[in-house]
């Protein structure tokens, strides 16, 4: 099993900026929406934030080494979690920063395969060995994260039940759903599906299957489409689903759909504040590092 997790937080978080009218987040909430990545607004006990639970549970499921991309004005993070870029000691976990630096022309990040593609040459080490990657501003479960580790598959993302996920309809309806093959073997990944397509992408159990970006790597079969992953011309990034289909295509039956069936919180735009919130103080009352 590896010990290795990369967590993408060099994003922009556009839609967590927008403006929004809402009743339910105080002022100093709003403030913190407006300015922070996500994965720092404070939505936990004591205002701590989300980062922290997610990284409580990668601790639960047997990680060690914690790889965090920030941007370039990321302080933020090393104020949190250390202020050395490498080998932080938080809670028994070794926290490292790469950076994800905005190419000379562009105002945003290029993506989450060019956040790691970067990640990855400033730690090549990885490019040795296996190693997780999620998102900042997710919560996946001790549980999910722990199914990464174990899986022998060199590649491997968490397929979670699309009808587990307590979002709103329309917004689960422009999740992408991943096609896979009578052994959960990924074949496919399919952007705004129609309502037909659902029909054709049903998995062996009659699920719609949808990532969340939880994904395992083999680093040293990864790189090379890394490096060369085309841009998606509708959003102008590079995106790790991209990589993943060409490391697919390269190399068929090495990439594993994990099913799992339950919810994982999400803090996308403001709305998302409020009730994640609710979430973490009933499932999570005390953050106990004590595991």
């Amino acid at each position: 099993m590896h010990n290795n997790l990369v967590i993408l937080a060099g994003g922009a978080s556009s839609r967590m900026k927008k403006e929004a009218v809402l009743d339910n987040l105080s002022a100093e909430e709003i403030a913190q929406a407006n300015e922070r990545s996500k994965g720092l607004i404070g939505v936990g006990a004591s205002g701590r934030p989300l980062l922290d639970y997610l990284l409580l549970n990668a601790k639960k499921a047997g990680y060690k080494n914690i790889y965090i991309i920030i941007g370039e004005q990321g302080e933020l993070f090393k104020e949190f979690y250390g202020n050395q870029n490498e080998n932080n000691n938080f809670h028994g976990l070794n926290i490292s920063f790469a950076v994800q630096y905005i190419p000379e022309g562009r105002v945003k990040p290029f993506g989450t395969a060019d956040a790691l593609f970067q990640a990855v040459e400033q730690f090549p080490e990885l490019n040795t060995q296996e190693y997780s990657v999620c998102n900042s501003d997710n919560l996946y479960s001790a549980k999910a994260l722990l199914a990464l580790r174990e899986t022998q598959s060199p590649n491997a993302f968490i397929s979670y039940d699309r009808d587990a996920l307590e979002f709103p309809s329309e917004r689960i309806s422009r999740f992408a759903i991943a096609k896979l093959d009578q052994n959960n073997q990924l074949l496919d990944i399919l952007e705004k599906p129609t309502a037909d397509d659902l029909e054709h992408y049903k998995d062996v159990d009659g699920k719609i299957r949808v990532s969340m970006n939880a994904f395992k790597f083999n680093g040293s079969t990864l790189y090379t489409h890394l490096k060369n992953c085309p841009v998606n011309t509708e959003r102008d990034e590079k995106e790790l689903p991209t990589v993943l289909l060409n490391s697919v295509k390269a190399n068929p039956n090495t990439t594993l759909g994990i099913p799992f069936s339950e919810h994982v919180p999400d803090l996308t735009a403001k709305e998302d504040i409020a009730d994640v919130k609710e979430y973490l103080k009933k499932n999570y009352p005390v953050l106990d590092w004590n595991v």
